[in-house]
């Protein structure tokens, strides 16, 4: 059996007037957690809305477990739980009821892994379903979505209303999850969630991939930034010429330095010779690569 369990191949929607998605190729691997980050209006919805046959793609086709996911939708759902992006609920008088009737549709049996989740989330199931806050209908329909204990996961915006305290519950859910060797597809705006949880990241701009990021890669570049703050500004001119290994950008008394690792040793020694205000590391993140992306227009 392969281990491609999501696989887009040049999948297309097309609104027209540059709205959509186009040309949009990924694997999700068995067992990973796979990051879908991009703006709001980016086309995150729309490419999973494919992925769960709720539409027809205009170009191109997407398949879970081998399986086209519009011809196949209904062959694909009991191996997916899934969390819209936008939560409507049904005209019922309590969480409880509207989980009993999920639970039925699901064919949940034993609901210990549902009770797990309504006190991991400390949700009130008694509250009324309309008058419900935003955070409180999000853990309801997690809640929903995931006592069904499927294999593949797919998470549209999931933690949208969710204060800090439950982001964090919910990202540990993901791990344990993971840990169970699921599959998880999970869309966000949130660079930091992604970052944390996530094995690879694709990056989605005005409906188009402008970018796929190995989260580990991310975090342990061969090449490393740093910024130097020079007491007197006529040093750097010094500085830059003696440090002809790395790449060094100059701003007033400012120096930004792209370096290898391996000559790391060779520039601490070097800045030992003048004197500095400061010496700071940047890590390179999801954000930063984001934003260098939109700098470039590309």
């Amino acid at each position: 059996m392969s281990d491609i369990i999501i696989k887009t191949e040049h999948l297309t929607k097309d609104y027209g007037n540059g709205h959509g998605i186009f040309d949009i190729s990924l694997e999700v691997k068995k067992g990973e957690v796979f990051g879908f980050i991009g703006t709001n209006g980016s086309g995150k919805t729309t490419t999973i809305r494919n992925m769960m046959g709720f539409i027809r793609p205009d170009g191109g086709n997407v398949s879970v477990l081998g399986m086209d996911s519009w011809e196949h939708s209904i062959d694909i759902k009991p191996y997916v739980s899934y969390v819209p992006g936008e939560i409507a609920f049904p005209k019922l008088a309590s969480g409880t009821e509207f989980l009993k009737l999920q639970a039925e549709y699901l064919g949940v049996t034993d609901f210990d892994y549902m009770n797990k989740l309504i006190k991991m989330f400390q949700l009130d199931t008694t509250a009324n379903l309309k008058r419900m806050s935003k955070g409180m209908k999000q853990k309801t329909a997690i809640v929903a979505a995931l006592m069904g204990d499927r294999d593949i996961l797919v998470l549209d915006e999931p933690t949208t209303g969710l204060d800090p305290l439950m982001r964090e519950v919910f990202l540990d859910l993901v791990r344990e999850e993971k840990a169970k060797g699921k599959t998880i597809f999970m869309s966000s705006h949130i660079f930091e969630e992604i970052e944390e949880v996530c094995d690879r990241v694709a990056m989605i701009k005005d409906g188009k991939l402008v970018d796929l990021i190995d989260v580990y890669a991310l975090r342990h570049e061969k090449r490393k930034h740093f910024i130097a703050v020079f007491e007197k500004a006529e040093d750097i001119k010094s500085f830059i010429s003696a440090c002809n290994y790395a790449d060094c950008k100059a701003d007033d008394n400012q120096c930004k330095i792209c370096i290898d690792i391996v000559d790391i040793g060779r520039l601490v020694k070097l800045l030992t010779k003048y004197k500095l205000i400061s010496l700071s590391e940047e890590h390179e993140t999801l954000e930063n690569r984001f934003k260098s992306i939109f700098a470039k227009g590309e």
